[in-house]
């Protein structure tokens, strides 16, 4: 089968069931993203080491939020992992988005815009002026303005984002559920896989509805990967 638009959120601390959770995966997935929790943890070792394990993209969750000159010098810091993808928070400006877009041409700077956990409520009570819907949007345009090539979003919002930033740029979007997934998350704006991909998303983040598998072992694990996989490309 060809290789599915699934980012797979490597979310844990331990690099032995992250390296294995990679191989389970292999040829399924079409990139591995490795978010701060595991960075923080693993630092450049880690990246590299999984990197190692697979030909799938990588895409480094840092979500950089800081004055451009800050982002800069983070950006430049990683820069020479070459990640596929590096998010920084579209709320930082556009400024702060074209700093680290200058110190990495070869990578595609992702601008985060309203985080996915966050419900109507929250966006509110944050103090953003619109609702999500409307405050993601305006958060896109500022990071297509300031060199962003990808921009993260809820499933809920690729279409009106879609519509503003035309169709070079790459959405990637989390908050997608498979029908069979039960609750207990922390994402509130969801979607299927299926229908985030209708609406437009090139990419899609999913991990504990394939990663909870591994309990079961890899190969559990991988068949999960392929079932939600053949319902995204069906």
């Amino acid at each position: 089968m060809n290789r599915a638009p699934i980012v797979l959120a490597v979310d844990t601390s331990d690099l032995n069931t992250a390296k294995q959770w990679v191989k389970a995966t292999d040829g399924v997935i079409s990139v591995v993203k490795l978010g701060l929790e595991f960075f923080l943890t693993f630092g450049h070792d880690g990246v590299q080491q999984i990197r190692d394990e697979t030909d799938s993209d990588i895409f480094l969750d840092l979500k950089l939020h800081d004055i451009p000159h800050t982002v800069a010098g983070a950006a430049r810091a990683v820069s020479h992992l070459n990640p596929k993808y590096l998010t920084v928070h579209a709320s930082g400006g556009a400024a702060m988005v074209q700093a680290a877009a200058k110190e990495m041409p070869n990578s595609s700077i992702t601008g985060v815009t309203i985080l996915t956990s966050l419900s109507e409520e929250d966006v509110v009570d944050i103090g953003f002026k619109a609702n999500a819907l409307s405050s993601a949007v305006g958060l896109a345009k500022v990071a297509v303005e300031g060199g962003a090539k990808a921009i993260v979003c809820s499933p809920l919002e690729i279409e009106a984002i879609r519509s503003v930033v035309g169709s070079a740029i790459t959405i990637i979007t989390p908050g997608v559920r498979p029908l069979d997934s039960v609750g207990g998350d922390d994402q509130n704006r969801t979607l299927t896989p299926a229908a985030a991909i209708e609406k437009g998303a090139n990419l899609l983040v999913i991990g504990r509805p394939i990663t909870s598998r591994f309990a079961q072992g890899a190969t559990a694990m991988r068949e999960r990967a392929i079932e939600i996989a053949e319902e995204i490309l069906k």
